[in-house]
């Protein structure tokens, strides 16, 4: 390890981003009224099949991306990795702290979180809730994690087809409780619902693109995070890290 100092876990505090971020494609399950029964009845049936495919896929990867979050604090940037059934997980965080950028390596398995620190040179065991997180393995545990937010989208609008890299997607927008979202992710302003757009795809009914926009960081200004799912299903061998 090098002679370098950096913050202990306990300072990392970026509001359960990851995990949390991943619990949006529980969107997928949801339901909602579009102001048309036959157009409803369609949007319905396209979120309870893609929460099907959610719900048996035995891995999933996922890049995330953000926009307009604060320069000020710690806060997640963006983030990449896998998750696999039963209960494993691997990938990275991007973070700036106070707009220096930093990376941090993740890896869950068999009920133990390791991390690798900014300036560190080997893994570590650590408690997630240290970061604020839970454990990330969770994440398509359909009793733990991502399942939790099932029901919970109102105020559905299909805005029809549209291409999505080589994919065919639906568009589905809708409104999620500001307090729900509190819980599993972060809210400055629990009180503002959050605006949310899923993207499903026609031939393989996967949820393959979720925008969440609201105030998770400042209750005055928006930010937006944009979680792409994919690699469904794709072989992923996850193992413990070698720790210092």
């Amino acid at each position: 390890m090098q002679n370098r100092s950096y913050p202990t876990p306990g300072r990392y505090r970026f509001s359960r981003p990851l995990i949390v971020a991943l619990t949006i494609s529980a969107l997928a399950g949801c339901s909602g009224s579009d102001g048309g029964s036959a157009t409803s009845a369609e949007s319905s049936a396209l979120l309870a099949a893609a929460r099907t495919t959610l719900d048996q896929t035995s891995t999933l990867h996922f890049s995330l991306t953000s926009a307009d979050v604060p320069q000020t604090g710690t806060v997640l940037e963006s983030g990449q990795g896998v998750v696999a059934r039963p209960k494993s997980f691997q990938g990275q965080l991007g973070v700036s702290q106070n707009g220096t950028k930093v990376s941090i390596d993740l890896v869950s398995t068999n009920g133990k979180v390791y991390a690798k620190l900014p300036f560190s040179d080997a893994f570590q065991v650590v408690n997630p809730a240290d970061f604020g997180l839970s454990d990330p393995a969770n994440l398509i545990d359909p009793a733990t994690g991502i399942s939790r937010m099932f029901g919970e989208l109102t105020d559905i609008t299909s805005k029809g087809e549209q291409r999505l890299g080589s994919d065919v997607v639906t568009e589905l927008d809708g409104s999620l409780p500001g307090s729900l979202v509190d819980e599993l992710l972060t809210s400055a302003n629990p009180a503002k619902p959050v605006k949310a757009k899923l993207y499903v795809t026609q031939s393989t009914k996967q949820l393959r693109r979720v925008v969440l926009t609201g105030p998770f960081f400042d209750k005055a200004k928006d930010s937006t995070f944009n979680l792409v799912l994919d690699k469904y299903g794709d072989p992923v061998t996850i193992t413990a890290p070698t720790t210092s």
